[in-house]
């Protein structure tokens, strides 16, 4: 499905972003896994590797908020692999700090440590700009690429208590669509992609009565057809991974995984 594509996945050593490389490479991709932990991420492509056949995935030890690191990624991707035609934004920074409870950093606004915030805000905006900015140059000179911001459900930017990583992904909702429209007509496209829940990330959250959580490879599907040539001509759009039917054709399963955007598209001006 995807051979002869390369990926760079950011926040690839855990979770989700662990997941997504691993169903790229599964589907013929080539894929750098980006992230901060060496350990995990070196860990990860050595089983890409040992599952899916000798040189087809890389760890690059990556700050996506460091331009540098960025840089680094990109380079390193290319020596590799000759090629760089998806880019998955999935590196999140949430707002729990060290010490705190597992609710994490939940407070009201005005409680929050500001530390946390800014570091929410540099990784989950900037560092995702940083990361984009620095491939969508070679995206557009190859004249076909496909860059998957990975965002969250809207109960979640709205609820109480839940700045600033709420803040942090509306912002990169909006992004994404402006991200799009400075793309239109370059062959590359830009697209929303959420879990669609709370996820199961590392196996410490089972289903209850009272809460469904959903598997950590829930946006795997949508996301292989987000990074392949069937995507042809959806840009700007939003997918909500657990709405994706695994009975209908990949089209039709797209349909159903459709979510309005956060932001309408604006009223042409007079």
């Amino acid at each position: 499905m995807l051979k002869g594509q390369v990926a760079i996945v950011t926040g690839a050593s855990v979770g989700l972003g662990r997941a997504m490389a691993f169903a790229l490479a599964e589907a013929g991709a080539c894929v750098a896994l980006a992230s901060p932990q060496t350990s995990l991420l070196e860990e990860a492509a050595a089983q890409i590797n040992a599952r899916c056949g000798e040189r087809r995935a890389i760890a690059v030890t990556t700050d996506i908020t460091q331009q540098a690191d960025c840089e680094r990624a990109r380079d390193a991707t290319l020596q590799a692999f000759g090629d760089i035609s998806i880019l998955v934004n999935n590196a999140r920074r949430e707002q729990r700090g060290p010490g705190l409870p597992t609710e994490g950093n939940n407070f009201a606004f005005w409680e929050s440590d500001p530390a946390i915030w800014m570091q929410a805000v540099n990784v989950n905006v900037s560092g995702t700009f940083l990361m984009t900015r620095t491939v969508a140059p070679h995206l557009i000179a190859r004249g076909w690429g496909r860059i998957v911001n990975i965002s969250t459900s809207l109960d979640t930017m709205q609820r109480r208590h839940n700045s600033p990583y709420g803040v942090t992904k509306a912002a990169l909702d909006a992004a994404s669509l402006i991200w799009a429209a400075d793309l239109a007509g370059t062959g590359v496209t830009c697209n929303i992609l959420l879990p669609g829940g709370m996820v199961d990330t590392d196996g410490t959250r089972p289903s209850t009565p009272q809460r469904r959580t959903l598997n950590v490879d829930v946006m795997n599907a949508a996301l292989l057809w987000l990074a392949s040539p069937e995507s042809d001509g959806h840009t700007a759009e939003r997918y909500n991974g657990s709405r994706w039917r695994m009975d209908l054709p990949a089209t039709e399963a797209a349909r159903a995984a459709l979510e309005a955007p956060v932001l309408r598209t604006p009223e042409p001006r007079g």
